[in-house]
């Protein structure tokens, strides 16, 4: 069922050429005594585990799925899948960036990034099991009580116990204004929590003895909308005063969802009758709270769908070189072969530097953002971490976005590169394309996420965020501007900066006039605005190429290579979606809605 092997040599040349992370992290008081050989160790042992013990699994998890008991309400995983938790958890890798007063190791975030990829490239549906335990442990040890983090936040943090979030309802996906879940105060401050929740990814499980739900609902008195949700923790297991297993709690699975991909994670309709659970943070400012883990998960779907393309490209580029159909245009390029290998064809290249390309774009820019994410929670000039934290605000929701379509395009050519053999189950490529797409809608669709990045991170401060971002492509077009060598790239960079500009400028002012032409705009312009960052990320890394094409290594020439192609093939889809975003609204809503 193909191979995955970690991208190592790329994942090197991000944190030590293009962001020299050893450097970066010495201002950074926790983490100034890390060198590039821990990294590399990391690295290595997490290539290791996911290309030996967890890839091996993906195929499986797919056939397999997870098998709900609706007499005793649980859930079994596919083959493997627990035996692999615990490998997980022995290694000590849940434990990797989180605080060491819990029992974490205290890395930072920017190593843990590339081994999220890893995670996602060998097995995207098992990673999520941990995956959203990190999320409860972060939105727990911001907001949880003393007592609460004392109880919950070791065992989370070891992987003893996952975590969730438990959000959507039947009625009501992203406008969670309309959730009727209820929360019931009792005497001893506790609350009995009734409500059915939906989509609820690794509700239920045999994987860890104990599952922490972190639930929105509502109080009694609570107002109406989004300003009336608390949250609540709610476990399955309710521990006992020294950290044992206590009472069964009354939230069950009812059902899993049968689903298009991601078959490996239990994906639950969650009830709830009378459950107890504990407030986090203040009453009616759940959503506050609840953020923490959604902008943590937002961040991991888009290296879910980082992680899918560089596996997708991998297998198919292997399969390109092996397959053999028809001659080359210009002439037979294996003549002792009764026809030449697929790579040859220029169509074929298209798809796979798409995929390529796209993989080492997401790579610089994923690393660059769990880079600002250290600078924001660790450096100690108040300045340098405000400055972090807007950029972190600002990119979110293109990590989310641009790398989830991204994704989606680069699994879907890898499959095509594959023809007819693609749509077959053995290969394992129609696997990706199906696990790709889920990473469009959930944790906030794209449509959403543009509109957040339009509407909420743009024009609600008057593009000071986006300025911050424009700040450090001014800078680098500005000294490279006279380097002959760079123009190819810098060229372009700046094109693209200046458009990004004058659009951003002209949807404001339509707006004031019609919010309808955020809504219009939103999706083109958050694709633009992803392309401006990928060309600044793809210039930078052509400058270290360049002076380095020479060095005997041919990583740097196809480094380059890969940034022209980028350059030529990918960024001009620009032209046509700032055409679509200055359409605006009326072709969008001038045919009445009976009329469709």
């Amino acid at each position: 069922m193909g191979q995955y092997n970690a991208p190592l040599r790329d994942m090197h040349f991000v944190l030590h050429e293009l962001l020299d992370v050893t450097s970066e992290l010495k201002a950074l008081p926790a983490h100034a005594d890390i060198d590039t050989d821990t990294i590399n160790q990391i690295l290595e042992e997490g290539a290791k585990f996911t290309s030996k013990v967890l890839f091996p699994l993906n195929h499986i998890g797919d056939v397999e799925g997870c098998r709900l008991n609706s007499d005793t309400h649980e859930v079994t995983t596919p083959t493997g899948f627990k035996e692999a938790y615990r490998q997980f958890v022995e290694a000590g890798w849940p434990a990797l960036t989180c605080d060491p007063e819990y029992g974490g190791q205290g890395l930072p975030i920017v190593v843990y990034n590339p081994l999220a990829e890893m995670l996602n490239s060998s097995n995207q549906a098992w990673y999520m099991y941990p995956g959203l335990s990190h999320g409860a442990y972060e939105c727990l040890h911001e907001h949880g009580t003393p007592e609460q983090k004392s109880m919950y936040l070791p065992k989370l943090v070891s992987g003893q116990w996952t975590g969730t979030m438990c959000l959507t309802e039947p009625h009501c996906g992203t406008d969670l204004g309309l959730l009727r879940s209820k929360a019931e105060p009792q005497a001893d401050g506790s609350y009995k929590i009734t409500g059915g929740k939906i989509f609820i990814s690794a509700g239920e499980h045999d994987m860890a003895e104990n599952i922490v739900h972190l639930v929105l609902a509502r109080l009694p008195d609570a107002p109406a909308g989004t300003k009336g949700i608390s949250l609540f923790l709610v476990p399955k297991f309710i521990p006992n005063a020294d950290g044992s297993l206590g009472a069964r709690n009354a939230i069950t699975c009812g059902a899993l969802e049968e689903k298009m991909g991601i078959h490996g994670n239990a994906t639950c309709q969650m009830n709830l009758d009378d459950a107890s659970g504990w407030l986090i943070g203040q009453p009616n400012k759940g959503l506050n709270a609840m953020f923490v883990m959604m902008n943590a998960a937002r961040l991991g779907v888009g290296m879910q769908s980082l992680g899918l393309t560089e596996v997708a490209f991998q297998n198919a580029l292997a399969y390109a070189k092996e397959r053999l159909q028809m001659r080359s245009l210009s002439g037979p390029k294996a003549p002792d072969k009764p026809a030449d290998p697929i790579i040859v064809h220029p169509d074929v290249r298209r798809m796979l530097l798409t995929a390529k390309a796209y993989a080492e774009g997401g790579r610089a820019f994923s690393s660059f953002v769990a880079l600002q994410i250290d600078r924001e929670l660790n450096h100690p000039d108040e300045e340098v971490r405000k400055d972090a934290a807007d950029l972190v605000t600002l990119l979110t929701p293109i990590i989310k976005a641009f790398m989830t379509d991204n994704g989606w395009i680069a699994t879907s050519e890898a499959m095509q590169v594959h023809g007819g053999m693609g749509f077959i189950r053995e290969t394992g490529m129609e696997q990706y394309v199906r696990d790709a797409r889920i990473n469009m809608i959930y944790e906030g669709t794209n449509t959403i996420q543009s509109l957040d990045l339009l509407g909420r991170k743009i024009l609600m401060d008057n593009g000071a965020k986006l300025k911050k971002f424009g700040a450090l492509v001014q800078a680098f077009v500005e000294e490279n501007g006279t380097d002959e060598a760079m123009n190819e790239f810098v060229t372009p960079l700046a094109d693209i900066g200046d458009k990004v500009s004058k659009l951003t400028m002209e949807i404001g002012m339509k707006a004031f006039q019609n919010q309808d032409e955020v809504g219009a705009a939103a999706v083109p312009y958050l694709r633009v605005v992803g392309h401006l960052v990928y060309s600044y990320f793809f210039a930078r890394m052509a400058k270290i190429a360049l002076a380095k094409q020479d060095s005997g290594d041919t990583f740097y020439k196809a480094k380059l290579a890969t940034a022209r192609f980028y350059f030529a093939r990918l960024l001009p889809e620009t032209a046509m979606l700032i055409r679509q975003a200055r359409s605006g609204a009326k072709p969008l809503l001038d045919l009445e809605a009976e009329l469709f």
